[in-house]
């Protein structure tokens, strides 16, 4: 089971060149929960459920690069950032604060950029 519990979808915006790579990110580290997608869909993809919102990776042949990206609320930012780190992959905590939240920005591995937000350290 993974150390990120993902409260909430802020926004959202991604396409996915490698599916099985993004599985392993989305589903693996993030621990989202896969839901199946329309037969009808004959392109790759996967869609996760977030409680009321889904989540679409879009099979694509190149990502869209730049400054869209989406957002998670997970209940520990500070745990969330030790286990992205620890899975490799590069954790940068914005400048720009937002009141009582700490927030870091990371990328999938398509480099899909991907904002966390959580509650602030206090202390």
């Amino acid at each position: 089971m993974s150390k990120i519990q993902v409260q909430k979808l802020d926004h959202v915006a991604l396409d996915a060149e490698d599916i099985e790579k993004a599985k392993t990110f989305y589903s693996g580290l993030l621990g989202l929960k896969e839901i199946p997608r329309p037969e009808s869909f004959d392109f790759p993809g996967l869609w996760y459920d977030l409680g009321n919102i889904v989540l679409h990776i879009v099979g694509s042949r190149k990502p869209s690069l730049g400054k869209h990206h989406i957002a998670f609320f997970v209940a520990d930012v500070h745990s969330c950032a030790e286990a992205v780190a620890d899975a490799g992959y590069e954790v940068k905590w914005d400048p720009y604060k937002i009141l009582g939240v700490d927030r870091f920005f990371t990328t999938d591995p398509e480099g899909n950029r991907i904002e966390i937000q959580g509650p602030e350290k206090v202390g």
